[in-house]
């Protein structure tokens, strides 16, 4: 379970550093700006494909690195991606801008998702997704704060 949340955690925290370290290189909108009946972006300027293909690749290698699969890597961050753009989704139709803080829905997803993905390939139980969703969640909140004060992200959450 432990290198389940620790490619979970790569998954997530990758677009975040490609963010910091590129800059605005190769920073497009993986909605293209499109804008949906209610007037708000589908997911809004900050989902990028940069974030995304960058999750997809390091969260492979990651796992190729931990003795996984690169398709197990491949899988977590699919994962992962697929939940954080749900969110902002969902964020997005609450009329809530688009970096804005929502917790709880900030962080089930991008880790549920993938726990469930791979729930067989890791054998695990429901109580051990909810476990690892609950310390993905306390993680996340410790460790954004910690890059918000190192200067690596703009906002502490």
């Amino acid at each position: 379970m432990l290198s389940l949340l620790f490619l979970i955690l790569v998954a997530n925290g990758s677009p975040i550093l490609l963010r910091y370290l590129m800059r605005s290189v190769f920073s497009f909108p993986v909605d293209s700006g499109y804008r949906l009946a209610d007037g708000q972006p589908l997911f809004g300027g900050t989902k990028t494909w940069r974030g995304l293909i960058g999750s997809l690749l390091i969260t492979s290698l990651s796992a190729l690195m931990i003795g996984h699969d690169p398709g197990t890597g491949l899988l977590v961050a699919s994962g992962a991606m697929c939940g954080d753009l749900l969110s902002s989704f969902l964020k997005r139709r609450l009329g809530m801008r688009s970096s804005a803080r929502a917790l709880l829905l900030d962080q089930v997803p991008e880790s549920l998702i993938p726990a469930l993905l791979l729930m067989q390939a890791f054998d695990l139980s429901a109580a051990a997704i909810a476990v690892l969703v609950l310390v993905f969640f306390l993680l996340d909140v410790i460790l954004s704060r910690l890059l918000y004060q190192l200067g690596i992200r703009k906002k502490p959450y």
